[in-house]
């Protein structure tokens, strides 16, 4: 019997995958349970249209992503830190510090999606990279001072 899976499901397959199982295993687990439904011409129709939508959005968000990089690409965020005996900065910047100022000028970007090469924590310019999405990615610059 065919089904389309509305979950991963373990040694199956994933989401929206059509695949061939016998009847009982469909019936009795995958169906009852709610992981999957029978192949049919409008079950098809219905995958098609989600998948279809689903590309739209990320189509768009994409798009959205690409605004912020547009906005932000090669920016110059500074920070005046407080630095001790031969210029040597107390800690270092975190990518929570980034993120709020980047807020402050107005781009609600997460810290995770904050990559440090190496710890921000000498006086200078330092490229940071931050990744929106997997196909979207660009290089802000942080620059400490005293």
């Amino acid at each position: 019997m065919k089904v389309i899976l509305l979950q991963d499901v373990k040694k199956q397959g994933k989401k929206d995958d059509i695949i061939e199982v016998s009847d009982g295993y469909a019936n009795n687990y995958l169906i009852k349970n709610k992981l999957a439904v029978a192949y049919t011409k409008t079950s098809k129709e219905i995958l098609n249209k989600e998948q279809e939508e689903a590309k739209n959005k990320e189509e768009a968000k994409i798009a959205e992503f690409n605004k912020v990089k547009k906005a932000l690409d090669n920016t110059d965020i500074k920070f005046v830190v407080k630095t001790g005996t031969n210029d040597k900065v107390f800690g270092n910047i975190s990518t929570k510090q980034i993120a709020d100022e980047l807020k402050k000028k107005g781009f609600n970007i997460d810290k995770k999606q904050i990559h440090l090469k190496e710890n921000i924590d000498s006086l200078g310019t330092h490229q940071v990279e931050i990744k929106l999405h997997k196909q979207v990615s660009f290089n802000i610059n942080v620059i400490l001072k005293k």
